[in-house]
């Protein structure tokens, strides 16, 4: 099982961007698929989006498509979200978890990192 410490958040205004980290340790991170998942104050954690293994393929919520951006370095064991044009319905704590790939459930996840959007 992979271990995950996500960084990156913090202030930005509206229109501007941040990049979010997913450091991992403890397995081979390619075997895993990585998403990243966000939670706002009263609201129910959402999907964001999700790169494969290989980072052949990505997924994104129809909410961030367009404006967001997962990647991975296998090589460095490091996932990211670029986040672009960012608006305060953005305003969340964003998680990355990973799942095994061919799993149907995220079985690690980190802490989370705050962004804050302000207008």
């Amino acid at each position: 099982q992979v271990q995950l410490v996500a960084s990156g958040g913090g202030l930005v205004q509206a229109g501007g961007s941040l990049r979010l980290s997913c450091a991992t340790s403890g397995g081979t991170f390619s075997n895993y698929v990585m998403g990243w998942f966000r939670q706002a104050p009263g609201k129910e954690r959402e999907f964001v989006a999700l790169i494969t293994g290989s980072g052949a393929s990505t997924s994104y919520a129809d909410s961030v498509k367009g404006r967001f951006t997962i990647s991975r370095d296998n090589a460095k064991s490091i996932g990211y979200l670029q986040m672009n044009s960012l608006k305060r319905d953005d305003a969340a704590v964003y998680y990355c978890a990973a799942r095994r790939s061919g799993g149907n459930q995220y079985e690690c996840w980190g802490q989370g990192t705050q962004v804050t959007v302000s207008s």
